[in-house]
């Protein structure tokens, strides 16, 4: 049949329709500003599950007397009696007491090796080397600091070698001497975490001002203090919360070197904790106790990081 002899019924030929460039323009930059969200959204999902859900569990069982048992409700009776409770004040006390000392040992070593990493080129170049006890797993660190002061005598063998010393030292008999050793095993692990963090802090800021305050005669150490110091207020305060918190849940060294002791000298909020829930299986008073370290937490590292970014501003 030839195209001439087709009847004729009237009707034309629609083209199809399209979205206008508007449309599309539009869908394209609603795509792009979500686009970043949706890259980011499987990790924010993962980590909500894994720290928002046990956080909520936590709470609701710190209200309940949990053992093996069914739940019981408890209301406030937990938290009572941790407030009255003095091996809890305790191990506060001692995590304060080891916290604070080990960090203001790690920031200011690490401060003082950035500075030199930063400038000295003989140091920058072995500066990897500065990394290397951080590679450790902190058990074999806990394990290699039982042996040297504890189990095999190692550094007692050395002092008396020496003449120092006429016999072993009973590191285990002072409370100082314990808390000593958990000290010097978190700042000789954790100090070139802040040495990274401070290294790049210098690396990241403006030449032009260091060589400015160069050409007007200041000395490196000036130009440190007066003007690299201010500048890195912000960063120094958010690394330091950081290993804070990370010191807050120091367990494995307490576990595996004292457990806790002399008198509970060297038992901090972790493995008060950990004794409380596993030991005597109390969990519903653990929990209470997590959630009061929990809130201690939140509010300092809060007012820390505020007044840091306030004072580098001003």
């Amino acid at each position: 049949m030839s195209k001439s002899s087709l009847p004729d019924t009237g009707a034309t030929a629609v083209a199809p329709v399209w979205p206008t460039h508007k449309k599309l323009k539009r869908r394209s930059k609603r795509l792009k500003a979500w686009f970043p969200y949706l890259l980011v959204a499987p990790a924010v999902i993962y980590l909500l599950l894994i720290t928002l859900y046990p956080g909520i569990y936590a709470v609701i069982q710190s209200f309940h007397h949990v053992k093996f048992g069914p739940w019981q409700p408890a209301g406030l009776a937990n938290y009572t009696r941790l407030f009255q409770d003095y091996q809890f004040w305790g191990a506060i006390w001692n995590t304060l007491v080891i916290g604070s000392v080990s960090l203001v040992l790690q920031c200011v070593l690490a401060l003082a090796i950035a500075f030199y990493a930063y400038r000295d080129p003989w140091v920058k170049g072995w500066r990897i080397i500065f990394l290397v006890p951080m590679l450790f797993m902190p058990s074999a660190v806990a394990f290699i600091y039982k042996l040297s002061f504890l189990d095999a005598r190692v550094f007692a063998d050395l002092l008396m070698r020496i003449g120092l010393i006429d016999g072993n030292i009973a590191y285990q008999s002072s409370i100082w001497m314990s808390r000593g050793i958990l000290i010097l095993a978190d700042v000789w692990q954790w100090t070139p975490f802040l040495f990274i963090i401070f290294v790049a802090a210098l690396q990241g800021q403006d030449e032009e001002v260091e060589e400015a305050a160069r050409l007007d005669g200041a000395s490196w150490y000036a130009i440190f203090w007066n003007i690299s110091l201010p500048m890195m207020k912000p960063v120094i305060a958010v690394a330091l919360i950081l290993r804070a918190i990370d010191i807050t849940t120091m367990f494995t060294n307490v576990f595996i070197i004292t457990k806790g002791g002399p008198a509970f000298g060297t038992e901090t909020i972790s493995y008060f904790i950990y004794r409380t829930g596993f030991k005597f299986f109390d969990f519903g008073y653990a929990s209470s106790a997590s959630v009061i370290m929990l809130v201690f937490t939140i509010i300092i590292a809060q007012l820390v990081v505020k007044r840091a970014f306030v004072s580098a501003r001003s």
